[in-house]
């Protein structure tokens, strides 16, 4: 029996990087034309926080906690799950994150940021979620039907997510607690895909773990 030092961490892994990739792919083709769909809400959601219309940015996070919710039961608990034992526990995170995000749809003293650079910076998270992420599949040699799509995939959707909260606040203790929370699992989401796909040995690990450091980074200046 091999000594435990021997072992790398790709060793651990209970499925291979190719059978991880295919479920992106039976995700997109047994979703279509949903993406579409998010497409068009990312533009919504991106122009109500642009604008600071709330009853718009409402409705935005209340799809938003859908979209969470899809991505729990879908490709969490329906695909990910029988590969990894690990996703049961991750599809009750998103399925709360998706609770969490409701609430706060119906905060009362929610409100857009005034601060340019959070704003900004929110606004370029949630495009690259939506517009730019999906192309990392071709980038790296994998099929365009392996893309990853904010709403429907956990990676841009947590990216994406960071800069939504990036944009909004308020003045409410409870509220800003449970903003607090729902940074907390995207974080954590962002921190645990990373390293899963730097075992896989992809590169693309730097993303997740980039978009968090970014969104704490320019959350940081602001409370500084």
């Amino acid at each position: 029996m091999s000594e435990w030092w021997t072992y790398r961490p790709s060793d651990l892994l209970m499925f291979a990087p190719r059978t991880y990739w295919r479920l992106f792919e039976l995700h997109n083709e047994s979703l279509w034309p949903i993406q579409v769909l998010t497409a068009l809400f990312t533009i919504f959601l991106a122009v109500a926080l642009w604008t600071g219309r709330m009853g718009a940015v409402r409705a935005g996070m209340a799809l938003l906690a859908a979209c969470w919710a899809l991505v729990a039961w879908t490709f969490l608990w329906q695909r990910y799950a029988p590969i990894n034992p690990a996703a049961g526990a991750f599809a009750m995170g998103f399925a709360l994150q998706a609770v969490a995000i409701l609430v706060l749809s119906l905060a009362g003293s929610l409100r857009v940021v005034n601060d340019v650079a959070r704003q900004r910076t929110g606004l370029a998270l949630v495009a690259w979620a939506e517009f730019l992420h999906p192309w990392l599949a071709a980038i790296t040699g994998r099929p365009g039907s392996q893309a990853e799509f904010f709403g429907l995939a956990p990676d841009p959707t947590a990216i994406g997510t960071l800069g939504v909260l990036l944009c909004v606040t308020s003045s409410h203790r409870a509220v800003r607690s449970l903003l607090a929370a729902t940074w907390g699992v995207a974080l954590i989401w962002c921190a645990v895909s990373a390293a899963t796909l730097w075992t896989m040995g992809t590169a693309e690990g730097w993303v997740p773990a980039l978009g968090a450091a970014l969104a704490l980074a320019v959350l940081a200046r602001r409370h500084a």
